[in-house]
This record gives structure tokens, C-alpha cells and sequence, in this order.
């Protein structure tokens, strides 16, 4: 077989497209969101490249419209993953042995059918199962997904080119193999780019992979396997499976061959994992890699300085876009007493102006929050706030679930910088604001960074340098990605690799070599082309006379 030295495609970020009223892109989605109305799914598990259908059916539906059926998934129980873990360890050893370019090809072939093909069908599946608007769809599930597959190709190509000096008469490399046994991925809801990218990127390096997604994301993780199989994914090396959180722990967590865990989700599921892991460490072949992403309780935090025009557009898009459900939404700001009055006139103007629908009325900038448990959590939140004497509810408020899960952004105003909706993550469209004293900044800033146990996304609003890299260094631990003068959501791949630690995570940088590195097991080879021949070594010969 001939060999080289091969140059993958340059990586270049997916052109996001602007879905403008008479454009090719608008029309094209619209009559795909039709077509997928009007016709019911019926969604089998993949495992070893066979639709496996169990005949217990669970209902797909909108969350801004609960009446409609989208279709049916078939649930599977804990024989189903036994069944993929089988699947993917018989895949393994093909796989693994695979050069490196031809999984490369696959993966590119993926995003470019991500980008042209299914992109209208992916943005559809997206908006009717998450409630996710045209734009945020577009960018997330078209743009992101497609920029996970071709930077981690570049990534990949840049690990295995790391590689050690050699001295004189020897020759040293590392080999890049993956992990012995298989990745378990277990996917959030809220990015349908982070639901194919977390059984990808394992895969993507050599490893095969059983991926649970998310019950409310079934819809579109249909559609990634759809890309996956077409890209030329080999059986058994990506198995999906719809099975129950603690089902799908039980059975992968206490087996031999677990090898890591690829997770975006709670903190509180994280860390049982992780206990879970720790109390089985004796029976698995190797210490299983934990990479994850958890919560965020991200901040905007400004000085008298700040450009209001540009804070207030930031706690409006950091906040209330994608409903909230954004790990790294903006969730608490602290807000100076002097700018206050003017910040809040015109957050209470631009809201006064925010539509609220279902996302196939392309006008609605807001949509429906997840399910009924996320609603009837947030309107708990919010009613409570209603009722204490150290918050206030300021704008918004209203929710409404006779339809859909709709829930209008809100703004709570707290009086006590440690009131509950400033601690706690809610992971919806609720901003919390503490308005601080100007001559109380420092104070401030030091409360912000103590109370949360979360550490993921950060923003900053001043035009003054001295005081940005001021905050910028106090607040160092409190944000893996931190902001200045903008929004803390809207991460790009290859541009602002993401990921936060404390409470938030591993801080692995989904989509970065950081990441793709953990996916890998480094073999360094020595070869010495002239081997001694005598076991002495000089200093062992005899002075002499």
C-alpha cells in the first residue's frame, strides 16, 4: 500500500447563513419544518449498524407545541447497552487499525453533508425537537457540528505530529493509539452540535463509542446518526442507544473494558459519576479518562464606565436567547448604582419589544424551555421571588404551559447579593441583577467570584484598561471562558476553545487538541541503531597507573 504524508483540508469556521425573508435558505427550512410536521417518526436505537426497535414506544413532541406528535422512540432497557458495549469492543480492533486519513475522510464527508445535504433537515429536527429558533438552530446544529468534524481532523493531524528529539545514533516517536476498551458519550439536550460531537471526537481518534443522548433530544440525535451512517461511520463504532440515565451508568460503569466517559450535563449527575467511577476503579483495564462539561452560573459584571447600549444588548442576548438553556448563559450581572437607572430603562424598552412563539414563526426571538420539570422549576423560582423581600421580579415573569413550555423572560433584581437565584443555577430565561455601590466595586467583584461554585463562562463591560486587566485577574478562576465587552455565550470552534472548572467541569476545551488529546494513549518508541555490546559503562574501567 502507498504511503505519505498527508495535508488534510484547512479547517475554516461554517459560514453562518442569514435565513432573510426570501432567501433560498429561509424556503428551504421552512418547507422541511413542513415536511417533518406533517409525517410521524418512527425512531429504532443503532447498535452494530442494525435498527434495534423494543415496541415500547415513548411519544416526540414540540415543546411549544405539546399536542403534536413528532413520532415515537423505541426505549431500550440495560440489555440494549450490553448489546452496544459488545457491539463497539467487536468494531474496536478494525477500527483502531483504520489509517488514520480514512477516518479523517469520514468525518469530513460528514460535515460537508452536515453543511450542504442534511442542513436544512438537521435545523428542522432541531427547532420542532429543542424549540430552538432558525438562528440559534443554524448556528448550533448546521454551523458548530460541521466546525466540531473538521477542526477535530485538524486537531487530530497536530497531535500526531507532536512528536520527541532524537539523539545521535537513535530514533524516538510517539504513536498515538486509542484507549483500550470503548468511550461512553452521554449527551445534553440543549446543543445538538455537543450531542454529535461528544461521540465523535472519541471515534474521530480511533476509538468506538455507546452514546446515550438526551430523552428530549432524541429527535435530532436521529438525524446526527443518519449523517454518521452516511459519512461512512462503520458499523458498531458509534451505537445509539435511548435508554434512562442511572440504566445506562449501571450497566457501562461496571464493565471491564469502560475506558472513558465523553459528558455534558449536571454537576450533580458529573460527580455521581465520577463517585461511581472511583468506587469501581479495581475492576476496569485502565484508568478510565473523565471529561466533562456541567453547569454555569455565568455572570456579566460592569464598571461606571461601561457602554450601556452594549451591556444591556449583552444581558438581553446572554441571557434570553435559546430560552436560557445555554450552559453558558448570562445568569447573575452586577450592575453599578450610577449607570443603573439609564441600564434599566433600556433593557425594559428593548424587552417590551421581544416576541415570544414557536419557533416556526421566524419572528419569535423567544421559544419554549425543555419540558414540563424545567417549567414548573422556574415558575417556582420566579414566584418565589415575587414574594421575597430581598428580590424583585422587574420584568417578565409570566408563564404559561397550556400550550407549550413558555415562560417570558424574566429579571429579577435581588437586594442581597447571595439570594438564591444569584447561587443556583436555573438554566432558563431568568437574569438575576444586584446593583451595586460604585464606591463598593472591589467588594463586589470578590462576591462574585465566591458565590458560585461554578466556573464556566464570564463577562466584563468597562472602557477603562486599567480597570479591565484589573478584573481580569481577579477574577482568573471564576470563568474558563471570559468576555470582555461582550456577551459570555457564543463560543466558536478553533476561535474560543470552551469549557469551564470549579463546579463547571474538566476545562477540556471541547474541540481543541486539549480535548482530542484525552481520547488517546501515547506509546513512545525507541530504536537504537547501534546497541552496545558490552554491559560496562567507561566509568566502570580501572584507573590507571
Amino acid at each position: 500500500m502507498s504511503k505519505g504524508f498527508f495535508n488534510v483540508p484547512v479547517a475554516v469556521n461554517e459560514p453562518v447563513l442569514g435565513y432573510a425573508p426570501g432567501s433560498q435558505e429561509r424556503r428551504e427550512l421552512q418547507s422541511m419544518l413542513k415536511e417533518l410536521r406533517s409525517r410521524e417518526v418512527d425512531l429504532p436505537m443503532v447498535i452494530g449498524g442494525k435498527e434495534v426497535r423494543t415496541g415500547k414506544l415513548e411519544r416526540i413532541f414540540p415543546p411549544h407545541e405539546i399536542a403534536h406528535t413528532l413520532g415515537y422512540y423505541h426505549q431500550g432497557d440495560a440489555g440494549h447497552v450490553k448489546m452496544a458495549i459488545d457491539a463497539a469492543l467487536s468494531a474496536r480492533e478494525a477500527w483502531a487499525a483504520l489509517s488514520w486519513q480514512h477516518r479523517a475522510s469520514i468525518f469530513l464527508k460528514a460535515a460537508d453533508l452536515l453543511a450542504g445535504p442534511y442542513r436544512a433537515k438537521m435545523n428542522a429536527a432541531t427547532i420542532l425537537g429543542q424549540s430552538k429558533n432558525a438562528f440559534q438552530a443554524e448556528i448550533d446544529s448546521a454551523c458548530e457540528l460541521a466546525d466540531f468534524f473538521r477542526f477535530g481532523v485538524r486537531e487530530m493531524t497536530r497531535i500526531y505530529q507532536m512528536q520527541p528529539e532524537s539523539a545521535k545514533g537513535i530514533w524516538n516517536y510517539n504513536e498515538f493509539r486509542p484507549l483500550e476498551g470503548f468511550v461512553y458519550a452521554l449527551t445534553p439536550f440543549n446543543f445538538t452540535s455537543i450531542a454529535g460531537n461528544l461521540p465523535a471526537a472519541p471515534a474521530l481518534m480511533g476509538n468506538v463509542v455507546v452514546w446515550k443522548p438526551s430523552r428530549t433530544a432524541v429527535y435530532s440525535a436521529g438525524v446526527i446518526m443518519e449523517i454518521f451512517r452516511e459519512a461512512g461511520v462503520p458499523d458498531g463504532v458509534i451505537n445509539l442507544v435511548f435508554v434512562s440515565g442511572p440504566v445506562g451508568a449501571d450497566v457501562v460503569l461496571g464493565h471491564p473494558s469502560f475506558a472513558g466517559i465523553h459528558f455534558t450535563g449536571s454537576t450533580a449527575v458529573f460527580q455521581s459519576v465520577w463517585k461511581k467511577i472511583g468506587e469501581n476503579i479495581r475492576i476496569y483495564n485502565s484508568y478510565p479518562r473523565i471529561v466533562g462539561e456541567t453547569g454555569g452560573k455565568d455572570f456579566i459584571f460592569a464598571d461606571p464606565t461601561a457602554d450601556r447600549q452594549a451591556l444591556t444588548v449583552a444581558m438581553i442576548r446572554g441571557a434570553f436567547e435559546y430560552q436560557g438553556q445555554k450552559c453558558s448563559a448570562a445568569s447573575r450581572a452586577y450592575i453599578p448604582a450610577s449607570i443603573w437607572p439609564d441600564v434599566k430603562e433600556r433593557m425594559g424598552n428593548m424587552l417590551a419589544d421581544v416576541k415570544m412563539g414557536p419557533p416556526e414563526d421566524f419572528t419569535n426571538f423567544v421559544n419554549a424551555v425543555i419540558d414540563e420539570s424545567s417549567f414548573d422549576k422556574l415558575a417556582g423560582f420566579i414566584r418565589q421571588a415575587g414574594k421575597d423581600a430581598d428580590a424583585e421580579v422587574i420584568f417578565g415573569g409570566k408563564c404559561d404551559k397550556s400550550v407549550g413550555y413558555f415562560i417570558e423572560p424574566t429579571v429579577i433584581q435581588a437586594y442581597n447579593p447571595t439570594y438564591v437565584t444569584m447561587e443556583e443555577e436555573l438554566f432558563g430565561p431568568v437574569l438575576t441583577v444586584y446593583v451595586y455601590a460604585d464606591e463598593k466595586l472591589d467588594e463586589t467583584l470578590k462576591i462574585l467570584d465566591q458565590t458560585s461554585i461554578y466556573a464556566l463562562t464570564g463577562a466584563i463591560f468597562s472602557q477603562n484598561r486599567y480597570n479591565i486587566e484589573k478584573y481580569t485577574r481577579v477574577l482568573q478562576n471564576a470563568a474558563g471562558n471570559f468576555y470582555i465587552n461582550d456577551k459570555p455565550t457564543g463560543a466558536v470552534v478553533g476561535q474560543q476553545p470552551f469549557g469551564g472548572a470549579r463546579g463547571s467541569g474538566t476545562n477540556d476545551k471541547a474541540g481543541s487538541l486539549f480535548n482530542m488529546m484525552r481520547w488517546v494513549n501515547i506509546r513512545t518508541i525507541k530504536e537504537t541503531f547501534n546497541p552496545p555490546h558490552q554491559y560496562l559503562y567507561p566509568n566502570f574501567a580501572p584507573d590507571e597507573n
